[in-house]
């Protein structure tokens, strides 16, 4: 069924609807994960659900396969993304004839991002240059097959600072034979209403949901926040302050804010809401708890409790596998949804739906190539790298191609041993220090609940310089209490850790709870994770011209070293892991 018609139906209700968003996990066993989160999320009662598009169809065979599953397993109305960003019209195409073939019937059409290498977004040869080309294209060659969506921006395009000017844009997305309209998300309620009668009285008739997010932590609110330069009213970022160090109280107050913004638009007579989940269930659910929006259908009546699956979905093994337990997750117990709810820095669970979401709403390079060089510099030797990572953590620079904010204040207790290892030559991406039962509650180091403590060890995730690699090696390999894990460019990998076993890196115990681990790394985590910090030193290169003595001292670098993540199992031992850097 056309989502425009299931929208009209709700509209026609007069009852207050909503849908959810995903993305497509970086991982396997975290794909099988979310099957189990949406089966039990559908038994909320969306009227569609929604699953993003990487750029050049980076995620172009998950996303079919997420769709697939939510569409023909779940039963559940789905709507596929699909960017123009490094798309040419063959590409397009194909992704189109795979969400027919798996009984799509429901696209967003967006433009997307900029590539992370590009100062500029341009289309592809033979792509499309905006949403509504898009759209165009997919009514001359599917006809009213597709029911075809597009985004709005209640605050207007990053991109286009003439407000007046992005509007007719938009519009002109409409007219170009869009079915329905779904907002970014806004952080206050009067700027979607506003927009809203502007639409209207512009003569935009067809559905429109806004977009609502749900705050789950404050380093993801800062980041989307910071790609999408949405406003956030003074009061809600002052309570945020206020809060930042305690996980709990910010999911809480997520919740809050995101039932009073939801309030707020059904008093003005917006009943559509579209609720990003980042994967995560646990406050999206408390969301429509609190406004009696959750209304679970009949059990045992969806297609996975039939046993069903649509046929050419092309679900993956792993996929296959989680089906059938799927049904029986959908009724477990509060414990398992919020299993991954605290996921503490860059390593979170591998296994989790979630993990790396802040990666899958943005990119990390966001200068142009201008602001890259006055930041950044023109890098022709190893020294230069060195220099720059020493001045990052010494705070006298804010960001790094591989870190878009200033460290962490975690590791500000480290930043000596840090800035001299980067100028021996070991560029630092992440780090903590090891801590043995720091209060919950701490500002610095705390998470979780109140009443709790947490514990961690120290760990350091670096680049290393090929000549340097082999004798760093030698140390690692003859210290009894660390655990590393190696791979460079080439794809080559080592670690002695034990086959399958992953390293927890930090944990915490509250009241009332089991212990709680939301950080560990192991093989699968640390290769997702390789594969981006290879592509950045690319990313990096392209910012210069490709025959300059910047870019191959770059490209060269990058081809050499290794990116190496070193844990010291020994928590208690609080400097010892430094002994393994020369």
């Amino acid at each position: 069924m056309k989502v425009s018609d299931k929208l009209r139906q709700a509209e026609a209700s007069g009852q207050p609807y909503f849908s959810f968003e995903y993305f497509p996990p970086k991982t396997e066993q975290g794909l099988a994960n979310l099957y189990d989160r949406i089966e039990r999320m559908s038994r909320l009662g969306p009227v569609f659900v929604a699953v993003t598009w990487g750029a050049g169809g980076a995620t172009a065979q998950r996303t079919l396969e997420l769709c697939s599953a939510c569409q023909g397993v779940f039963g559940i109305e789905t709507v596929m993304h699909l960017t123009c960003t490094n798309m040419d019209r063959a590409m397009v195409d194909e992704a189109l004839a795979g969400a027919k073939a798996a009984g799509i019937q429901n696209v967003l059409a967006l433009r997307g991002d900029p590539p992370r290498e590009a100062e500029n977004w341009t289309a592809c040869a033979g792509g499309f240059a905006h949403a509504a080309d898009l759209v165009r294209h997919i009514r001359a060659e599917y006809g009213d097959y597709f029911c075809v969506g597009v985004a709005g921006y209640p605050e207007g395009h990053i991109e286009n600072p003439d407000g007046d000017q992005d509007f007719e844009h938009f519009v002109a997305k409409v007219e170009a034979g869009a079915d329905f309209v779904v907002s970014q998300l806004v952080y206050d309620a009067s700027k979607f209403v506003e927009w809203e009668a502007r639409c209207r009285a512009r003569g935009v008739s067809v559905p429109i949901v806004a977009g609502v997010l749900p705050i789950q932590s404050y380093q993801s609110f800062r980041r989307l926040a910071f790609l999408t330069k949405v406003g956030v009213p003074d009061a809600l970022r002052e309570r945020l302050e206020r809060a930042k160090a305690n996980d709990q109280a910010v999911k809480d107050l997520g919740v809050e804010h995101a039932v009073e913004m939801v309030r707020q638009l059904q008093a003005a007579g917006v009943r559509g809401v579209h609720l990003t989940t980042l994967n995560l269930e646990n406050s999206v659910q408390r969301v429509l708890e609190t406004l009696g929006m959750g209304t679970r259908r009949a059990q045992g009546t969806g297609p996975v409790a039939a046993g069903s699956e649509p046929a050419g979905s092309g679900l993956s093994v792993a996929a296959r596998a989680a089906l059938p337990a799927a049904a029986a997750a959908a009724n477990a117990g509060a414990e398992k949804r919020v299993w991954d709810d605290f996921p503490n820095g860059r390593w979170g669970d591998a296994r989790s739906p979630a993990f790396g979401n802040a990666d899958a709403y943005g990119a990390m390079l966001k200068f142009d190539t201008q602001g890259a060089s006055r930041v950044w510099g023109r890098p022709r030797r190893l020294e230069d790298v060195s220099a720059l990572f020493a001045r990052y953590v010494c705070g006298e620079i804010a960001s790094l191609p591989w870190s878009d904010e200033p460290l962490m204040a975690e590791s500000a207790r480290i930043r000596d041993e840090l800035a001299r290892l980067n100028r021996l030559g070991y560029w630092t991406l992440a780090s903590q220090p090891a801590l043995d039962g720091v209060a919950s509650a701490d500002p610095t180091h705390g998470w979780g609940p109140r009443g709790g403590y947490v514990y961690q060890k120290a760990f350091v995730e670096c680049f290393v310089p090929g000549h340097v690699f082999p004798a760093f090696l030698t140390r690692l390999q003859s210290a009894a209490r660390a655990t590393y894990y190696a791979a460079n460019r080439r794809g080559d990998f080592m670690t002695n850790a034990q086959h399958g076993e992953g390293t927890v890196l930090t944990w915490g115990v509250f009241p009332g709870r089991a212990v709680v681990q939301p950080t560990l790394i192991d093989k699968m985590s640390f290769l997702a994770w390789r594969a981006e910090a290879f592509q950045t030193w690319r990313e990096w290169a392209a910012m210069f011209a490709p025959d300059s003595d910047e870019a191959r001292f770059l490209q060269t670098t990058a081809d050499e070293c290794w990116l190496v993540n070193v844990v010291d199992n020994d928590y208690k031992a609080a400097d010892a892991i430094w002994d393994m850097f020369e």
